[in-house]
């Protein structure tokens, strides 16, 4: 775990550097001038109305495979279709998926692994992989997207992170000689140690050693109309002061009084949304406002070791349950109240064979054997629509009930004044 010098306790408490599964933490404070405060409103106010809502019709689950013991991808298929499932994203291109999910519903992303970067470096190489790994299984399954690599930016790997922007180049140049670009678009999910201050959201601004290749793939997302993608981890800045970190927000719980930035008076109820927003403040300082922010992972490990507090069931449940609500209400963030956030759960399942701590293996919402490992109400997904007409029925007839009862309140007032009013003119 890398660990940056704490400079603010208050970015650690109320906005959270937390990096990818690492753990890795990035804590800052910032200044800002009246000219940037002037921007960053005129960026809010813009940002308002934005007309993205709707585009996203389902919670992403991230479909991980690093196990022995899991069911087969046509029985993952079905658990999908089960839930109401329409979205995925797996780490590499199996074609047993590719296979399995053909002529389903499902939107999937794929994703070339951070080892075979150098071989994309290689415009024909490139060209091959897209032949070879997604042609071939297009259009009948869903891809819509393609992962290249995975937190390179904060690897330590320099060569790799060389690597990086022009194979997403070559891929996509590989999608548009194949016709495939205007369905499929090309991006990297990246951990929030991207970020050199994150708190207060306002003044998310990126690691000054990434200014020039943050630059070149901000130019690249923009040219292609593709999304920044972001590992947000919220339990990771609780698990690291948990007396001193409010648990209630980091569980997106909305009954804690959470935070105000100082700078745009958004009020922030939860970490997380704190997490993307100052991401997207990063991003429109580079000068690309107008990217779309999506959240690639978050989640919340069941189980941890002794050092890892935090971890367990009733908090896994509680996180994930939580963010499912806010899925169904299609919340976005306070910056960009009316553009639902896209969000991916990590994770589909358990996976008994990730190397690293406990909690590695138990961030899954259900256990190999399909059952859930806790109930987070994932079936409210899957009733969505009777859900939907059930509420406005019911709202319709307490909206009646409300009027019936006002109308006899308002006759019974009237009966006991004209009973008084007779009184008062009786000869006693």
């Amino acid at each position: 775990m890398e660990l940056i010098t704490n400079k603010s306790f208050e970015h650690l408490v109320l906005c959270g550097g937390g990096g990818g599964r690492e753990g890795t933490r990035v804590v800052g404070e910032a200044e800002v001038t009246s000219g940037e405060e002037s921007r960053v409103v005129n960026m809010r106010n813009a940002d308002r109305g934005y007309g993205f809502l709707g585009r996203v019709q389902a919670l992403g689950i991230n479909y991980g495979q690093v196990a022995n013991n899991l069911p087969p991808p046509q029985h993952v298929l079905e658990l999908f279709q089960s839930l109401n499932l329409t979205k995925a994203r797996i780490y590499d291109t199996n074609p047993q998926i590719l296979t399995a999910f053909a002529n389903s519903n499902i939107e999937l992303i794929v994703t070339t692994e951070n080892e075979i970067l150098a071989d994309l470096m290689d415009p024909q190489q490139a060209l091959q992989w897209v032949s070879t790994h997604i042609r071939p299984y297009f259009p009948a399954t869903r891809i819509t997207g393609i992962a290249v690599g995975n937190e390179v930016f904060t690897g330590g790997d320099t060569a790799l992170m060389a690597y990086l922007v022009p194979a997403m180049v070559n891929i996509h140049a590989g999608l548009v000689q194949l016709g495939l670009d205007q369905y499929i678009h090309v991006s990297t999910p990246s951990s929030l140690a991207v970020l050199e201050e994150s708190y207060p959201p306002s003044s998310g601004l990126f690691r000054r050693e990434l200014t020039g290749i943050m630059l070149e793939f901000l130019q690249f997302l923009s040219s292609t109309k593709a999304p920044f993608w972001i590992n947000a981890y919220p339990y990771f800045v609780y698990k690291d002061d948990p007396t001193r970190v409010s648990l209630d927000y980091v569980l997106l719980n909305y009954s804690n009084s959470g935070m105000v930035d100082p700078l745009t008076k958004l009020h922030y109820d939860n970490m997380l949304y704190a997490q993307v927003d100052a991401v997207i403040f990063a991003v429109a300082k580079t000068g690309f406002g107008g990217l779309e922010v999506r959240v690639s992972e978050t989640g919340w490990p069941s189980k941890g070791d002794s050092n890892e507090i935090g971890a367990t069931v009733e908090n896994a449940m509680i996180y994930n349950r939580n963010l499912v609500r806010r899925q169904l209400a299609n919340e976005g963030t306070p910056l960009r109240p009316n553009m639902r956030l896209e969000i991916y759960l990590f994770a589909l399942f358990n996976e008994d064979l990730k190397p690293g701590p406990t909690s590695e293996r138990n961030y899954g919402l259900f256990q190999p054997n399909e059952t859930m490992a806790y109930n987070v109400g994932l079936s409210a997904l899957s009733a969505l629509s009777t859900s939907s007409a059930f509420i406005f029925i019911t709202s319709s007839a307490n909206r009646e009930v409300a009027k019936v009862g006002y109308q006899s309140l308002v006759y019974w007032m009237f009966v006991y004044l004209v009973v008084i009013h007779a009184l008062m003119r009786r000869p006693f």
